[in-house]
């Protein structure tokens, strides 16, 4: 199998799971600020993903390996994500806002369409991966920016899903992981109750034992993946 796995935020977290859990053989990227520890048998591309300007340098390194490579099997994963700021929108600081509306909404948009033009022609199989969010359906005080984003994926893909049903062969689907103990969610148990209301809940989910481990999820993700979901799935985890 030629096989290409990319997944935007593999430094940490759920894209780090998901990089070295990859059940195929497969050329591993990262796309990240920091890139992945040390040791790792993952390619590492350094953009900052809440900046456009990071965008069309990312789509032509993209465009590159998929030409280099040819792969008859390819994954894009878009795992990048921030909350911050936590914060109601009247208080939140504006350039803060601003990065996370980029990061968490435009950017997987951008780049998966980039995916989409790098496999014009392709033959194989392929899938296009938003990691989506309860935020995307439930409403949280402190989330607007992020919730808004990740809903937008999400019908972004629904949107793209009915598109490759009518001229393309790429499975699109969007993924909610649960909650996860990971260091987002340790940036939210952080927060406080003025800029953040929900916060308790959270850090009861963690004494109580109730994250699921970024390792699990990542199985539980690739075992959907490879068993075929149908373009435009926007599926939860903890639904399955």
């Amino acid at each position: 199998m030629n096989g290409l796995v990319i997944i935007t935020g593999a430094s940490s977290g759920l894209g780090l799971a998901l990089a070295t859990s990859v059940p195929f053989p497969a050329r591993i990227v990262d796309i990240s600020r920091s890139g992945p520890p040390p040791g790792m048998s993952v390619e590492h591309i350094s953009a900052d993903l809440s900046d456009p300007d990071s965008w069309p340098p990312v789509a032509s390194q993209i465009e590159s390996m998929f030409l280099e490579l040819r792969p008859t099997r390819s994954v894009f994963v878009h795992s990048a994500g921030s909350l911050t700021p936590i914060s109601h929108v009247a208080d939140a600081d504006v350039p803060s806002f601003t990065r996370n509306v980029l990061l968490n909404s435009a950017a997987g948009q951008v780049l998966g369409m980039v995916y989409l033009k790098a496999l014009t022609g392709s033959e194989g199989i392929h899938d296009l991966v938003m990691i989506s969010s309860g935020a995307a359906s439930n409403a949280y005080p402190g989330w607007a920016a992020y919730g808004a984003g990740k809903a937008a994926l999400d019908h972004w893909v629904r949107a793209v899903g009915l598109e490759q049903k009518i001229r393309g062969s790429v499975r699109v689907s969007a993924i909610a992981p649960g909650v996860l103990d990971t260091p987002m969610q340790a940036e939210i148990r952080d927060s406080n109750e003025t800029d953040f209301p929900s916060v308790d809940r959270f850090r009861r989910l963690k004494s109580e034992g109730n994250l699921v481990s970024p390792e699990d999820a990542a199985h539980k993700m690739w075992r959907l993946i490879e068993s075929g979901l149908e373009t435009g799935s926007v599926v939860d985890l903890r639904n399955l």
